[in-house]
């Protein structure tokens, strides 16, 4: 049984790219040794407001660690869909081999 192609490579491209760059942004943003316990007003049962922790610097920080790694593993991702891409686009029509004025083409392109 023949593996389906997705015809959709360059869409998911567009879409981790952009993704890559908002976490990047935030990672920019967040610096760990800045980091502060994040504390809002709660309210009691009584109708009070109690100060409470939302997100420790604990959390945080683990928070901006895994959003790293998971930078790191999508630009992997991004890398590999980038190659297919590209090899994709420069394949000849029926995998067959380029010749003549395209091949010169080719070769003077990159």
């Amino acid at each position: 049984m023949a593996k389906k192609q997705n015809n959709y490579i360059s869409t998911e491209l567009l879409w981790a790219e952009q993704q890559l760059v908002t976490w990047k942004a935030y990672v920019d943003k967040n610096p760990l040794d800045q980091l502060k316990d994040r504390i809002e007003m709660k309210p009691t049962a009584r109708g009070g407001l109690m100060p409470m922790v939302i997100a420790s610097i604990e959390q945080q920080g683990k928070f901006i660690q895994d959003t790293m790694k998971n930078y790191l593993t999508l630009l992997e991702v991004v890398e590999k869909l980038r190659e297919k891409e590209e090899q994709k686009k420069i394949e000849a029509r029926g995998k067959g081999e380029v010749t003549g004025q395209a091949a010169g083409w080719l070769k003077n392109k990159e």
